[in-house]
């Protein structure tokens, strides 16, 4: 039974590359998502093995959707496909959950290895990465845990994109007041009070791409 698997990126050109590639690897691309929100919907129609995901995608970025995805579709195992490799990235990465953290810049069979390695019930890094960022990570030498809930990130995200307040409501399907309410309290939390800042604070944290 080949292994199923659910595409996650907003460039529909990078989709239709990794479906060839894993297509001819023998490997059931079963469903295709472009931003996290969509990845989390699709994922729990479908129920794939393992879900590749770009990290900077709209609405919802690929660590806040794998977090999603552990609680929504435990069965499916999430491995990010990105360009970054800086320890703010994997450590969120970590923290959320996932299985494997594949960079964009090495041979298409790492990718492959990746998923084999995970659906064996594995943990895959890419070479270039794994020894400094596991052993920080172990070590607690990393970024300070985030203050703020999952809602909120979302929120974060959201604003950081340059939505109002109407837009992330009806995003996320609630209501004006309490979009508001999350954005006054992650305002709080951080002691940011100003979009700029609060826009320079979800970079650092890898929840958008400068």
């Amino acid at each position: 039974m080949p292994i199923r698997i659910v595409l996650a990126d907003d460039h529909v050109l990078v989709r239709q590359s990794l479906r060839s590639l894993l297509e001819r690897e023998g490997i059931e691309v079963a469903g295709e998502a472009s931003d996290g929100q969509e990845l989390v919907c699709v994922a729990a129609s479908l129920r794939p093995d393992v879900a590749v995901v770009d990290i900077g995608m709209p609405l919802m970025n690929g660590v806040e959707a794998a977090g999603e995805l552990r609680r929504s579709s435990p069965q499916t195992r999430t491995i990010l496909l990105t360009k970054h490799n800086e320890d703010q990235y994997v450590t969120e990465a970590l923290r959320a959950g996932i299985k494997g953290y594949v960079l964009k810049n090495q041979a298409a069979n790492d990718l492959i290895h990746a998923i084999h390695q995970v659906c064996r019930g594995g943990f895959y890094l890419s070479p270039s990465i794994s020894q400094t960022v596991v052993d920080a990570y172990l070590s607690k030498a990393v970024t300070p845990p985030d203050p703020l809930t999952s809602r909120e990130r979302q929120v974060l995200q959201l604003i950081s994109e340059g939505k109002s307040t109407k837009d992330v409501a009806c995003l996320l399907g609630i209501s004006a007041k309490t979009a508001e309410s999350h954005r006054s309290r992650l305002m709080q939390k951080l002691d940011i009070h100003e979009t700029a800042s609060l826009v320079r604070y979800a970079i650092r944290r890898g929840l958008i791409q400068p």
